[in-house]
Order: structure tokens, then sequence, then C-alpha cells
């Protein structure tokens, strides 16, 4: 099928169709296709916060669920995850203009003396998918960059990622500078990466230790409704 052919389909299908479509080609990692019925949708009168929830956000969840039960693999949710971000690309401006709201906002970064980054770019990739606003600090970051972006940023969660034995124990170095100014409890504090287990992430003092980047997702929702439902929170 040319593009032009499969654009004349997406431009015929009715909304809920089209929405339907759309979960389907972000499964399949179909990026063009993702940011032709985005636009449509746009054209449509769509807002962009129900083309993000209701055809992006719904369709990494789909994704999301199939990746922690092992039914798609790290191969295929990068896939899925560039689709979406093609589609996140005409949304971003849109839902900053219209002051669009996001479950949250998380820093993330893998920590200093730390290069790897293909674990902590799926979790970022599907916590973006997921509704979250993510701030990526990339590799190597001294405990000064976490806490300078948390504060710049008005973040809610803070996630480390480490990959090597070496350099896991930093984790607690940012952790307990977080105590000694006061701030750790401002702040969700997850953690993640090979070496890591839940008793380490316990042991550290982070709220919890996330075994992949489902689970991220899953359990960062978790801590924000928590967050938001809590005694004289503001819902």
């Amino acid at each position: 099928m040319s593009d032009e052919e499969n654009d004349i389909i997406l431009a015929d299908l009715a909304d809920d169709e089209l929405t339907e479509q759309m979960m389907d080609d972000l499964y399949d990692g179909l990026k063009e296709e993702i940011v032709e019925a985005t636009q449509i949708l746009l054209d449509r009168g769509w807002t962009p916060y129900d083309i993000l929830t209701k055809a992006l956000v719904a369709g990494m969840t789909i994704v999301g669920n199939d990746f922690r039960d092992g039914i798609l693999f790290v191969p295929e949710v990068l896939l899925a995850a560039n689709a979406m971000k093609g589609g996140m690309h005409l949304l971003k401006p849109l839902l900053v203009e219209t002051g669009a709201p996001t479950i949250g906002k998380m820093v993330i970064g893998t920590v200093k003396g730390d290069i790897h980054d293909i674990g902590k770019n799926l979790v970022g990739m599907m916590m973006e998918g997921a509704g979250f606003e993510i701030v990526d600090l990339g590799i190597n970051n001294a405990v000064e960059g976490y806490l300078e972006a948390l504060a710049a940023e008005n973040a809610d969660i803070l996630g480390m990622s480490a990959l090597l034995t070496t350099t896991m124990p930093y984790m607690k170095t940012v952790i307990d500078t977080m105590k000694e100014q006061g701030i750790r409890e401002d702040y969700i504090v997850l953690v993640g990466g090979a070496p890591l287990n839940e008793e380490f992430g316990k042991a550290i003092g982070a709220d919890a230790y996330c075994r992949d980047a489902a689970v991220a997702v899953e359990t960062a929702k978790t801590y924000m409704a928590r967050k938001h439902n809590r005694p004289g929170a503001e819902a």
C-alpha cells in the first residue's frame, strides 16, 4: 500500500475508528501514520489533550501492559515509543498553550560515573506515553544536577538509573543529600537498573525500586495518586 493510499484511508475513518487505528499503529511502531492521524484529529477540532489521552496514552497503555506480560520486548517498545514521539511533537506546544494537565513531572537521569542510558530512555518514553512530563538529564549526573533540576522544574518525581555495581551506591549519596537539605519528602524517588533489587531500594531510602519501565509507570501513577489524595492535599 502506498503512503498516498494509506493517507486516504486514515482521512476517511470516523473519529472512533481513527483512534482505534492509532492504537494499532502505535503497537506496530508506525511513526508516520501516528503523525498523520494526529494531524487529522487536530484538523477535525479535537483538543490536544483528548488526542493525547484517548489515542496516544491509551495505545501506549496496551504496549506497556504487553511489555509487562512478556508479549512485547524492548525493541518493539522502543519503536512504539518513537511513534508516540511523532505525535507528541505536534501536541506538545499545543498542550503547553492550553495548559493541559499532566499526571506529574519526572526528572530522570543515569547516576554519576555511569554512561548507560537504554533502560533510562525506555522508562522516560514509557512515562511520557502514560501522560507524565519528562525532564531527561541524560547520563553521568552528579547530585547537584539532580537537585537543581528538581527545583527548577518543580518536579514531583526523581528517577535514577544505574547499570553498574560500582555506580549504584551513588543513588544513596543523592538521597542522603536530599535528606540533609530537608527536601527528601518533597519528592517521590524511584530507582532502577540491572544490578538493583527491591532490598537495595529500601536500604538507600528510595520510595520504590522499579524492575522495568512498565513497573516504573504503574509505580509512579500509584505514588502520584497517593500524593494528590493524601490528607490536606489538593485534589
